[in-house]
């Protein structure tokens, strides 16, 4: 065995040299690897082995660039050397894949003249999702092999391809026995010289392409097919083109020199910087100073739900989507049935469902109208009515019937969890799991520390959140914890807005543009108007309370703040304008023409401001936690990066003067928080900010 720097090792067996890569923990693309690749596969050509095969060790094949080095100084061999080196090579090369191989790994893979990989083994191009191309020819070999709607597919989704799906597809050439792919590579290296294999370079495979040539429409109908998906993103659009060119140009290389180009914009660019942040941030809320990433975790083996309702149904989902009985408990039997029936529907009506494994799921679930039943759960949920008397009195009877141990959590998604908490002799052992709606699809969970909350608590809900697919983000308590308290803020200016002389609809559009799925007004109507109203009380106070006396309730009766066709199609109401305009005419104020900048500094400055004062009063750990509870919880675009991160591109001095002019004409709505002030006082940004 020969070493070829710290992290590649060369061996031959037989008549066959293996190249292997040990760059923990996955393989990822940096300066150290790429030099082992070169000096290694240089090493392997001038030997007197017949066939080269590249493996790797630990529990994945290369997974993808260094995104650590994105920005810095190259250093070492470029990965197109690399790329040129394996593809020049005058004897067969094969890549072995196990685990994953992602971005740069398949593009060095597509290099090789074989492919061959374990059944478990999945390969992708999802340089999209960090704002990026696949930049190391990935665009122009990948339409080569799958064709170019598949590759368009591919490059735009980020999609993972499982193994037998890549054979299909000619990704790779041959799968071999799960836990075998050293030997089955190598008998593979040994039949391509037996059987005198020629030597395969993607590059040189044009057919695939002819098949797209000279039509343009091809492109046209993905980009319609897509244009909702791809909204506001740079990315899609110009990994479409990098396809594009891979049709149209004279050679390869002029195809790559196009790739680069494309790849170097979105690189330079304000949305791949933004979500490379984010890709970050979204792994870095996971850890917590004080709460070490050994902490002793407790099994959770049975959960129970308390709540049939669509909070209760949709949390009971993600439990059983893992294999997790879950014992739901309701007051009525007909609450509790309707409770499961809408469970069934959702699985039935999921993509790609299949009977079995939806019975496999309902059998996971026991319905029960006793929460004596909840004894043996390692953990009880909570998902009542939102008021605190219910709360208290729900938890005080948990902690007679809950066994030891059991972590009792609450989903407010407002009330103060410690003041829940005080209901029970054992404080340290409640939660708040504020699961969003709906939340069987929704990604985000806020984790709510309560004072008295163990740590092995707070180690448990993390890790069971990333068993269940959230992604989860610790906040402290406080009224709307970190998410609901920093919309407030934007709600209350969309309302005072529109007393002003902005339309609904010029606010909605604004906030679109910028990114979000919807505005806020669009929104309500979407939910429905009267959530929290009760008809017997409204005495036409506000302009909701008009619009539901009117039966204007949203989508749902064809009328909110919008007029609906039959389709749902929304456009502005004149009868919304009118009662605005009754209401401003009644508050004895004019209405204004508002300018759309106006709408979006008033909407999203506040929240930021907001957002430094939870961090100021260590409601949140860190400025990009906040951002991830925005971009899963509230539609957040991630090419902006979040409120804090965009807060920190604006500049916290623009915030700050803005705030401190609306104060000036508005009021103390608009007081700017002492860390904003701090942060412009010592010229820092909300990312530097650590809690002490």
């Amino acid at each position: 065995m020969t070493e070829i720097n710290s992290v590649t090792t060369l061996t031959q067996e037989g008549d066959v040299a293996v190249l292997t890569l040990n760059s923990p923990p996955v393989n990822a693309l940096s300066a150290n690897v790429r030099e082992g690749l070169d000096l290694g596969f240089k090493q392997a050509i001038e030997s007197d082995a017949k066939a080269i095969v590249l493996i790797c060790d630990g529990r994945t094949f290369i997974a993808g660039a260094d995104i650590t080095e994105f920005g810095g100084q190259m250093k070492g061999p470029s990965l197109q050397d690399v790329q040129a080196t394996i593809e020049n090579a005058p004897k067969p090369v094969v890549a072995a894949i196990h685990g994953t191989a992602l971005g740069g790994g398949l593009e060095v893979a597509l290099c090789a003249h074989y492919r061959v990989a374990v059944p478990s083994a999945k390969v992708g191009l999802p340089e999209v999702n960090i704002g990026l191309l696949p930049g190391a020819g990935g665009t122009q070999r990948l339409p080569r092999i799958v064709g170019v709607q598949k590759a368009l597919e591919m490059v735009t989704s980020g999609q993972h391809v499982p193994a037998k799906q890549a054979l299909e597809m000619g990704l790779v050439d041959e799968i071999v026995d799960e836990g075998k792919l050293r030997e089955g590579a190598i008998a593979f290296a040994q039949r391509c010289v037996s059987e005198g294999k020629p030597l395969v370079k993607v590059r040189e495979n044009n057919a695939k392409l002819e098949e797209a040539r000279g039509k343009p429409e091809v492109f046209a109908e993905f980009r319609k097919a897509n244009a909702r998906k791809f909204r506001g993103f740079m990315a899609p659009e110009n990994n479409i083109k990098a396809v594009e060119a891979a049709v149209s140009a004279k050679s390869f290389d002029e195809g790559i020199a196009e790739e680069r180009k494309l790849f170097g914009e979105l690189m330079m660019g304000p949305q791949s910087a933004a979500q490379r942040y984010y890709f970050f941030a979204e792994r870095q809320a996971q850890k917590i100073p004080d709460v070490p990433d050994d902490t002793a975790t407790r099994p959770i083996k049975k959960v129970g739900v308390l709540g049939a309702g669509t909070m209760g149904g949709g949390i009971a989902m993600n439990f059983a989507n893992v294999g997790i009985p879950v014992t739901i408990v309701e007051l009525k039997q007909d609450a509790l049935d309707r409770g499961l029936t809408t469970i069934r529907k959702n699985y039935e009506r999921s993509r790609g469902a299949v009977p079995e494994q939806t019975e496999k799921r309902m059998s996971m679930l026991t319905g029960s109208l006793s929460r004596e039943d909840l004894a043996d759960c390692d953990l009880i949920i909570e998902a009542v009515f939102e008021r605190m008397d219910i709360k208290k009195e729900v938890f005080a009877s948990l902690d007679k019937i809950a066994k030891p141990g059991a972590i009792l959590a609450t989903n407010t998604s407002y009330l103060n969890v410690d003041e829940i908490a005080s209901a029970t002799s054992r404080p340290q052992d409640v939660i708040g799991l504020h699961f969003f709606s709906p939340a069987n699809v929704m990604k985000l969970l806020e984790v709510i520390r309560g004072e008295k909350t163990a740590k092995d608590v707070i180690a448990t809900s993390m890790k069971l959140s990333k068993q269940i697919g959230k992604i989860a983000v610790l906040a402290g308590v406080c009224p709307g914890f970190i998410g609901n308290r920093m919309l407030s803020q934007r709600q209350r200016e969309a309302q005072k807005l529109v007393m002003e002389g902005a339309m609904p609809w010029d606010i909605d559009r604004v906030l679109y543009d910028f990114g979000f799925p919807m505005g806020p007004f669009a929104m309500s109507d979407l939910a429905g108007l009267d959530i929290g109203w009760v008809k017997e009380n409204s005495k036409g106070e506000t302009i909701r309370d008009v619009l539901c006396e009117m039966d204007r309730r949203g989508q749902k009766t064809g009328a909110g703040y919008y007029d609906y066709d039959e389709n749902r199609t929304a456009k502005p109401s004149p009868v919304t304008e009118k009662i605005i305009n009754d209401f401003i005419t009644k508050s004895g104020r004019n209405p204004r023409k508002v300018s759309d900048e106006e709408i979006l500094e008033r909407c999203v400055y506040p929240m930021i401001n907001e957002g430094a004062k939870i961090l100021e009063e260590g409601k949140a750990i860190r400025s990009s936690d906040i951002d991830v509870v925005w971009v899963n919880g509230y539609g957040w675009p991630v090419y902006r990066g979040g409120p804090m991160y965009y807060g920190d591109q604006v500049g916290a001095d623009k915030v700050l003067a803005k705030m401190k002019e609306f104060q000036g004409s508005m009021g103390d709505d608009f007081k700017p928080s002492a860390l904003l002030e701090k942060l412009v006082a010592d010229g820092k940004k909300f990312s530097d900010f650590k809690q002490a």
